[in-house]
């Protein structure tokens, strides 16, 4: 279970960092698609059950951002 749970917080991080990094080349409309669909995935991921070994401040700092 814990492989999993590092699994799933691994590409939740590429998300938040993939949201951090900004627009860069996208079109206004790609990247408003690239923002809806990483935030959906961060709320479904902060939604699981986790144990305090993952810091998940950054996925709702991420989330906040970008809602």
């Amino acid at each position: 279970m814990e492989i999993d749970l590092q699994q799933t917080y691994n590409a939740a991080m590429d998300s938040v960092n993939l949201l951090n990094a900004g627009q860069g080349d996208q079109t206004d409309e790609d990247w408003a698609d690239t923002v809806q669909r990483n935030v959906d995935h961060l709320e479904i991921v902060v939604a699981k059950e986790w144990t305090e070994d993952f810091d998940l401040s950054p996925l709702n700092s991420a989330i906040s951002a970008n809602s």
